[in-house]
C-alpha cells in the first residue's frame, strides 16, 4: 500500500432524513455510519483523513474530534467543490487521495485498496472510479468504459444516449487519484450545467480529453455502494447488515433458533455453539462465550456472558453485567455493573447492580441490591455459596460472607459473616379475631350508605 488521504465527504444537509442529528451520524447496528466508513478506512492505516463538513459542521467535528481534520464546504457548490475543500488542509501532502462518502457507509477496505492498486498499475490511471451494476440501472450516471476498465466517458443519466444508458456499469461516485491530479483536475472543472455546480466526475473526462488513461474498478456487491438518505433507506441499510451478519454467526457455529428476530450490534462477538432464542437484541459491547444459551426476549449490552452461562428468558444485562462460566440469571432479571460468579445464580425478579457475587451463591426471587442512595453509587460484595432468600434487600455497602444465609424478607444494612444467619424482620404481631371484627363494621357502615 502507497499513502493515501481519506477524503470523506459529510457536508450535505440530509433533508430527507428530517433529523435534528446530522445523517451520517444516524446509527446502524448501533454505530454511527460515518464510524462504520472511518473503520474500514482505518484497516488501510492512511495517512492523512479529511471529511468535509457543512450543515451540522458542529456535530461531524465533535464526532471526528482526534481522528480527522476537517474542511468547511460553505456555501456547497457540488462533489468537485466538496473536494476542492480539502486541498488546503493537504496542501503539503503529496500522496494518493480516495474520495469516499459519509452517507455510503458499508466501503470494504478491499475495495478501497483494489482502487489504490489500479492506480499504479502499468498504464497509470489518471483516476480510477468505482462502479457498480445493480440490477435496475435506474438514472444512475454510467461509466462507459472497455473489457478492460479503460474508461472512454462518463455521463450522466439525462444526457446519455440510448444506447450508453443500455450500459449497466454505474458510478458510485467514489474516485481515487493522487492528490496531485485530482486538485488540478478540479481546477479545470467549471460548473457550466443546469445546476450551476462543480461535479467530481468531470475530472474524468477532463483527464480523458487530455488523453490520459481513467479506469473503472468494479464492486461485485451493489449494496457495498448504496447510499442512505432518508429513514427508510436507513432501515434498509440497517436490515441487510443484520441478514449478513446472522448469516456469519451461523456460519460461525451459533445456533439462532429465529434468525429474523435477533439483533446485533456491530461490535458483537458470539462464540461456539452458543443457542439464541427468539426476540434477543445485542447492544453494543457484547461477548457471549461458547455454549452460552441467551433465551427469549432478552436485552444485553455492554456485557460478558461467560462459557455455558444462561440469560432469559427476559433478563436484561446492562453495560458492565458480567456472568462467569456457568452462571445463571432467569426472567425479569436485570444486572448492571455486577458480576455473577461460576455457577451462582439468580432465577428470577431480581435487580444487582454494582455487586460481586460469588461462585455457587444463590440470589431469591425479588432480591435488590439498593445501591444508589441519590447521590453516590456503592457495593454489594456477596460471597461463595451464600444463600439469599427471597425479597431481600441488600442496603449497599454491605458484604453477605461465604456460605452466609439471608433469610427471606430481610432488609441487610450490616456486614454479615462468613457462615451466619442474617434475619432482619419486624416483629409479628396477632390480634385474634381483629380482622372479623373489621369487616363486620366496613359492611355495615356500607349498606347504612346504600340506604341513605
Amino acid at each position: 500500500m502507497t499513502d493515501f488521504a481519506a477524503i470523506i465527504l459529510a457536508a450535505g444537509k440530509g433533508t430527507r432524513m428530517k433529523s435534528d442529528l446530522h445523517k451520517v451520524l444516524h446509527p446502524i447496528a448501533g454505530r454511527a455510519m460515518l464510524d462504520h466508513l472511518m473503520a474500514s478506512v482505518d484497516e488501510l492505516s492512511p495517512a492523512r483523513r479529511v471529511v468535509v463538513v457543512g450543515a451540522g459542521k458542529e456535530q461531524i467535528e465533535a464526532a471526528v474530534a482526534g481522528r480527522a481534520d476537517t474542511a468547511l464546504q460553505e456555501p456547497q457548490h457540488g462533489t468537485g467543490h466538496a473536494v476542492q475543500q480539502a486541498q488546503s488542509p493537504l496542501e503539503s501532502y503529496d500522496g494518493d487521495a480516495l474520495v469516499l462518502y459519509g452517507d455510503v457507509p458499508f466501503v470494504r477496505a478491499q475495495t478501497m485498496q483494489a482502487m489504490l492498486e489500479r492506480l499504479h498499475q502499468d498504464d497509470a490511471p489518471a483516476v480510477v472510479v468505482l462502479g457498480f451494476e445493480p440490477e435496475d440501472a435506474l438514472q444512475y450516471g454510467r461509466v462507459i468504459a472497455d473489457d478492460d476498465g479503460a474508461i472512454s466517458k462518463m455521463v450522466e443519466f439525462k444526457d446519455a444516449s440510448d444506447e450508453e444508458r443500455a450500459c449497466r456499469m454505474c458510478n458510485s461516485g467514489l474516485m481515487a487519484a493522487s492528490a496531485k491530479d485530482m486538485f488540478a483536475l478540479l481546477d479545470r472543472v467549471d460548473n457550466d450545467n443546469a445546476q450551476g455546480e462543480y461535479y467530481l466526475p468531470d475530472i474524468v473526462n477532463i483527464a480523458i480529453a487530455d488523453g490520459r488513461v481513467c479506469a473503472v474498478v468494479c464492486t461485485d456487491d451493489p449494496d457495498e455502494v448504496a447510499g442512505i438518505n432518508s429513514r427508510s433507506e436507513l432501515a434498509q441499510a440497517e436490515a441487510r447488515w443484520q441478514v449478513a451478519r446472522r448469516e456469519q454467526a451461523m456460519v460461525d457455529g451459533a445456533s439462532l433458533r429465529a434468525p429474523e428476530t435477533v439483533f446485533f450490534s456491530y461490535d458483537t462477538k458470539i462464540g461456539r455453539d452458543v443457542t439464541i432464542e427468539p426476540n434477543v437484541v445485542f447492544g453494543p459491547g457484547v461477548t457471549v462465550a461458547d455454549g452460552a444459551h441467551i433465551k427469549a426476549f432478552s436485552h444485553i449490552e455492554g456485557a460478558s456472558v461467560g462459557g455455558n452461562a444462561q440469560v432469559g428468558p427476559f433478563a436484561r444485562l446492562r453495560p458492565g453485567a458480567v456472568l462467569e462460566e456457568g452462571a445463571f440469571v432467569g426472567n425479569f432479571v436485570e444486572m448492571k455493573k455486577a458480576t455473577l460468579g461460576p455457577g451462582a445464580k439468580a432465577s428470577h425478579l431480581t435487580y444487582l447492580g454494582d455487586a460481586t457475587v460469588g461462585a455457587g451463591a444463590n440470589i431469591g426471587a425479588g432480591t435488590i441490591t439498593c445501591n444508589y442512595d441519590g447521590y453516590f453509587k456503592y457495593q454489594t460484595v456477596i460471597g461463595e455459596r451464600a444463600f439469599i432468600g427471597s425479597n431481600s434487600a441488600l442496603i449497599a455497602p454491605v458484604t453477605i460472607g461465604a456460605d452466609a444465609i439471608v433469610a427471606a424478607g430481610s432488609a441487610v444494612s450490616r456486614d454479615v459473616a462468613d457462615g451466619e444467619l442474617r434475619m432482619v424482620r419486624a416483629e409479628q404481631f396477632v390480634k385474634p379475631g381483629w380482622a372479623d371484627r373489621f369487616h363486620d363494621t366496613m359492611k355495615k357502615k356500607k349498606a347504612a350508605k346504600k340506604k341513605g
